[in-house]
């Protein structure tokens, strides 16, 4: 709100600034800030300092009140009056994005379109805001799922950038279309449009911090385009630079000169920023691979450095990596026997949820599978089948609903009386990793229903793919069922040497389900084959797994959020009822 040259009257600058100090005060005195704004109007002022006022009005009143209809009047004045101004393009194009902002928090996203466009249009002689327009409007419809949009305006802006003389914001523009290429699973567009980014970047010279940038975004684009494949093995060494790069950002300073181009006044993320999300790629790839410790150290690592940044910013971002964080170390939890935790986690998910609907909308469908794989985790089939059926409803992404498919078939094949239900895809757009689970359930089934030779050669096929990209817990997984089918067949030494290594694996997960089912074979193996003292042994694993896992099973259903498997339909609730006990039983598991 700094005083304008235009209007040096004492006055105005005697207004300003009472309203700065209010505005900026501890804590902010915003009613007095807007009645100084308001007096500015009685003085009749020039239609320069008309304009500007509005725009700071209506600024104030709607970062700061719920006010939401005098804001929205003020913003609107400030853009019609400034449209009228020549040589007046911070206060027209500030007017117009902040008003295009305020449309599209309360639902006019209609209302909001038209402006841009506008702005956009009269823009193009001030590189800095035609750029920054671009990418809001861009947004937007990303927002609302039209994909094809968003990536012609981030085209339209990188060749903007071009002309201008901007490599830097180039890269940005087409690493932005890169990550909607990306979740639309362009892939025939993804990877020229990568190859060419780059190379814009390796050959890109300027500020250290954003060449560094740059890189971590490209970087970052290629580490999920591989882990969405299920590509655990082949994106390490991509990762690997990552985590470099973040370590050299890390090391720069954020006092270097501002760029002399206006077309390259722009930031990816923060710097802290990108650190949260370094790690965020770190645990999927951690919890993808089965290396669930290194996954829960990270995610500690990354939740703490979120609480500290959430004091200072409330940038929604940060949000959506609390929650996706959270979602992936609640799937690590259940595997590794903390249903309890997992619950809780699952709660606290539901609670950021409730204070953003956005968030609500775009996660609703991994929450309510994550309460299905926690029902199956405490035997609670009927409640895991409305869960995953729910989620099913709620998502049009063709991996997660394969996800939700590929676990509900595991559903009905526990069920035992459902298996004609059992539907299970292998379509080579899947990624590695599903297609690899599709083989698993594929010999699940057959083992179910007494076909053992069908069953051995669908698992010999999860074995081989989950050998050549180490998914280690569908490798631990395959192993067991394995060693299981062999030792119904007789053939106690060929069961050893699946369930063996199943159980090493199984340990250095740790996969708390299959350590049980390892320990149980291995307690029947040597007794069937006169081994006291390896019985007795593999009988007192099993004895200790069971244990935690009925102190944990009783531990979770406990908990008042146990409820929760009984919602399927609207918001989470709030509140929840005390349990008197668990009210599943444990016999499938022991």
């Amino acid at each position: 709100m700094a005083a304008t040259t235009e209007a040096p009257e004492p006055w105005y600058l005697a207004l300003l600034g009472f309203a700065e100090h209010f505005r900026t005060s501890s804590p902010p005195k915003i009613r007095l800030c807007v009645h100084c704004l308001q007096a500015v109007f009685q003085f009749k002022p020039p239609p320069r300092v008309e304009a500007r006022t509005h725009l700071q009005l209506g600024s104030v009143l709607y970062r700061h009140t719920k006010n939401s209809e005098l804001a929205q009047t003020h913003l609107e004045k400030a853009w019609f009056i400034s449209q009228q101004i020549s040589q007046f393009e911070d206060v027209k194009f500030e007017a117009a994005s902040i008003l295009s902002e305020f449309y599209c928090q309360q639902n006019l996203v209609d209302s909001a379109k038209p402006v841009l466009r506008k702005a956009i249009q009269i823009s193009q002689q001030t590189p800095y805001w035609h750029c920054r327009l671009l990418f809001q409007l861009a947004q937007l419809h990303a927002l609302e799922r039209d994909l094809v949009s968003a990536c012609d305006l981030l085209g339209v802006g990188a060749e903007y950038a071009r002309v201008m003389g901007s490599e830097y914001t180039r890269a940005l523009f087409l690493l932005s279309k890169g990550m909607l290429l990306l979740m639309e699973r362009k892939l025939s567009e993804v990877h020229p449009l990568l190859t060419l980014c780059g190379t814009i970047v390796e050959n890109w010279q300027g500020n250290p911090i954003q060449k560094e940038s740059l890189r971590v975004f490209f970087l970052v684009l290629q580490v999920t385009h591989y882990l969405d494949a299920g590509q655990v093995k082949s994106v390490k060494p991509c990762l690997k630079q990552l985590q470099q790069c973040i370590q050299t950002i890390s090391t720069l300073h954020d006092d270097e000169i501002l760029p002399t181009n206006p077309a390259a006044l722009f930031h990816w993320l923060p710097k802290e920023h990108m650190c949260v999300l370094v790690y965020l790629v770190t645990v999927m790839h951690s919890m993808q691979a089965g290396y669930l410790e290194k996954a829960q150290k990270y995610t500690d690592k990354a939740l703490m450095q979120l609480e500290k940044l959430k004091m200072l910013d409330s940038s929604p971002i940060l949000s959506t990596f609390q929650v996706i964080l959270l979602e992936h170390i609640i799937m690590c939890r259940l595997v590794t026997g903390h249903k309890a935790t997992a619950l809780q986690e699952i709660s606290q998910v539901c609670q950021l949820c409730q204070q953003s609907p956005r968030l609500f909308t775009n996660h609703a469908a991994q929450l309510h599978t994550l309460l299905g794989l926690y029902c199956i985790s405490v035997n609670c089939m009927d409640n895991a089948e409305a869960q995953f059926t729910a989620a099913l409803q709620m998502t049009t992404h063709q991996e997660l609903w394969t996800f939700i498919v590929t676990n509900l078939a595991s559903v009905y094949i526990r069920e035992g009386n459902r298996h004609q239900e059992v539907k299970i895809s292998h379509h080579e757009r899947f990624s590695h990793c599903l297609r690899a689970a599709a083989f698993y359930i594929r010999g699940l089934l057959s083992f179910f229903q007494g076909r053992y030779n069908e069953a051995k050669r669908f698992l010999r096929e999860t074995l081989k793919m989950s050998n050549a990209e180490d998914l280690n817990r569908l490798t631990a997984c395959s192993l067991v069922l394995l060693g299981h089918i062999f030792f119904v067949l007789g053939n106690h030494r060929e069961s050893n040497n699946m369930v063996v290594p199943a159980m090493q694996l199984a340990s250095k997960i740790p996969d708390m389900s299959v350590q049980l089912w390892s320990s149980a074979l291995l307690k029947d193996l040597n007794k069937a084959c006169g081994n006291t003292m390896d019985a007795h042994e593999a009988a007192q694993m099993h004895q200790n797994f069971s244990q935690q896992l009925l102190q944990d099973h009783i531990a979770a259903c406990s908990l008042p959020e146990h409820n929760l498997i009984s919602w399927t339909d609207g918001l989470p609730p709030v509140q929840f009822q005390p349990q008197n006990g668990p009210t599943t039983s444990l016999a499938s598991l022991l």
